[in-house]
C-alpha cells in the first residue's frame, strides 16, 4: 500500500508543480512584477518546492540521506533529462543553439558540486549556530555565483535575439487571450504552493518506509526514487520550452534548477539539529557527487565546442551522459 501512497503523492506533487508555473506565468504578464522577478523567483522556486519540501521533511523525520539524495539526485537526474531530449530533438541540434552564458550557470553549479564532495569526504563535523560549515559555505558561494553571473557582460547574436523576440511577441499575444485572472492566478499560486509542500512530506515519509521495506537503502531511494519524481516538473517545463523552440530557456531552467538545488542542501542542514548534515549522510552520495561532476564537465564541453554537423559525433555527448547516468545509479544501488 505504500506504493500507492507514493505514486499518489507523485502525481499531486507533478499537477501541483505544473498548475504553479501556469499560475506564475500569469502572474508575470499581468502585474507589474514583470517576467524576469516571476520567472526568477516565483516560478524557480515553484518548480524547486517538491525538492524544498521533501528534503526538508526528510531531515525532520530523521532520515538525512533522503535529503541529500534527493537534492544530488535531481542534479543528476536534471541533466540526464536534458541529454534524453537533445537525443529526442536531435536534429534540432540543441547544443548548437544554446547560449554561452549557460556557462556560467554550469560553472557555479559544477563549483557548488565540488565543495559537497569536498565536505563527504572530508567530513567536517563543525557548526556555526547550529548549521554545518559545509552548509554556509555553499550559500555564501551561491550568493557570490549568482552576484557575479549577473554582473557577467551578455552576448546575445541577433539571430538569437530574432527568435527570443519572436517567441516573446507570440507568448505576449497567448497571454492577451488567456481567461484566467491576476487575481485567480495568485490564488491559485498559493493553493497549489500548500498542496506541493503536503505532497513532499508525503513523498519523503512513503519514501523512507519504501526504503525499509525493500531494504534498498535511504541513500538509493532519496537519489534515484525520489529524485527523478521530484525532478518531473522539470522536465514537463523543459519539453514545453522545446516545443516552442526556446533552447535557452530548457537551459536556464535545468541549470538554473541545479544550483537552486545545492542551496537547498544549506537549507536542510538549517533544520538538522545533530551536527552537520553532510558529515553524517553515507559515503555512497560521494557517487552521485561525482557523477554530477562529469555530467556538468560535458555539458560545458557540449556548450562551447563549435557547431557540429555529423550526427554520431553530435549525439555523442549525450550518449555519454547517459551512459553515466546509469552507471551512477547503478553504483548508487549495490552501495
Amino acid at each position: 500500500m505504500v506504493f500507492v501512497y507514493f505514486l499518489l503523492a507523485a502525481a499531486i506533487t507533478v499537477y501541483a508543480a505544473i498548475k504553479l508555473s501556469t499560475y506564475a506565468d500569469v502572474m508575470s504578464t499581468k502585474s507589474k512584477m514583470g517576467g524576469l522577478i516571476v520567472g526568477t523567483v516565483l516560478l524557480a522556486g515553484a518548480t524547486s518546492l517538491p525538492e524544498v519540501t521533501t528534503s526538508v521533511s526528510a531531515v525532520l523525520i530523521n532520515n538525512p540521506d533522503i535529503a541529500i539524495g534527493n537534492m544530488l539526485g535531481s542534479n543528476l537526474f536534471n541533466i540526464f533529462i536534458l541529454a534524453m531530449f537533445d537525443l529526442y530533438f536531435r536534429q534540432k541540434r540543441l547544443f548548437n543553439g544554446a547560449d554561452r552564458e549557460h556557462l556560467y550557470t554550469a560553472m557555479l553549479g559544477l563549483a557548488l558540486t565540488l565543495v559537497t564532495m569536498l565536505a563527504l569526504i572530508l567530513r567536517i563535523d563543525f557548526t556555526i549556530l547550529g548549521i554545518g560549515v559545509d552548509a554556509l559555505l555553499i550559500a555564501v558561494l551561491y550568493a557570490i555565483g549568482i552576484y557575479w553571473i549577473g554582473k557577467m557582460p551578455k552576448e546575445v547574436s541577433s539571430v538569437a535575439t530574432l527568435e527570443a523576440s519572436d517567441t516573446s511577441n507570440d507568448h505576449a499575444l497567448a497571454e492577451l487571450q488567456n481567461p484566467i485572472t491576476l487575481r485567480h492566478a495568485i490564488i491559485g499560486f498559493g493553493i497549489a504552493a500548500i498542496v506541493i509542500m503536503a505532497a513532499g512530506t508525503a513523498l519523503s515519509i512513503t519514501g523512507d518506509q519504501i526504503a525499509v521495506v525493500t531494504g534498498l537503502g535511504s541513500s538509493f531511494v532519496g537519489s534515484f526514487l525520489i529524485a527523478a519524481t521530484t525532478s518531473l516538473p522539470e522536465a514537463v517545463a523543459v519539453f514545453m520550452a522545446l516545443k516552442l523552440k526556446n533552447v535557452n530557456l530548457a537551459f536556464g531552467s535545468i541549470l538554473g534548477s541545479n544550483i537552486f538545488n545545492m542551496l537547498i542542501i544549506a537549507m536542510s542542514d538549517v533544520f538538522y539539529r545533530d551536527g552537520s548534515i553532510l558529515a553524517d549522510v553515507s559515503s555512497s552520495h560521494l557517487v552521485t557527487s561525482v557523477g554530477i561532476t562529469i555530467l556538468s564537465i560535458i555539458v560545458m564541453y557540449s556548450i562551447l565546442r563549435k557547431q557540429v554537423t555529423k550526427s554520431f559525433k553530435y549525439v555523442l555527448p549525450s550518449l555519454m551522459i547517459v551512459i553515466v547516468y546509469f552507471v551512477s545509479s547503478y553504483l548508487i544501488f549495490i552501495g
